[in-house]
């Protein structure tokens, strides 16, 4: 009889230990939340109004201007793959060779103190 009391104070103990613990991780979340939107709005807000002021063309809406500079932006990373796909094909390096270079670095490097 005395144990089953200890186990109902013990698990009401637990019970307002979680909730407790539930109310305070709900205010902390939903407060992170709430800034969260705040600075992912006023940055949304900061760039549109940026683009608008400086990017935009004559005529041309802020989703308009955002959408060629995407453009233009993936075609710039597009062209500089392509450039390094045709350096690396110019210029192959041969199989084991920066494997070969590293080991020298290193001997060298433990070397650099000693004399001959």
């Amino acid at each position: 009889m005395a144990e089953s009391k200890f186990v109902k104070a013990n698990e009401k103990i637990a019970e307002a230990v979680v909730g407790g613990y539930k109310k305070i991780e709900d205010g902390v979340v939903g407060g992170y939340k709430k800034i969260e939107e705040g600075v992912v709005s006023g940055f949304g807000k900061l760039t549109d109004k940026f683009v608008s002021e400086l990017l935009t063309h004559e005529g041309e809406s802020v989703e308009e201007a955002k959408a060629r500079l995407a453009a233009k932006e993936a075609k710039r990373h597009e062209a500089a793959r392509a450039e390094a796909e045709k350096r690396a094909a110019a210029h192959p390096t041969p199989a084991g060779l920066s494997g070969d270079i590293a080991r020298a670095s290193v001997k060298a490097s433990k070397n650099a103190g000693k004399r001959p």
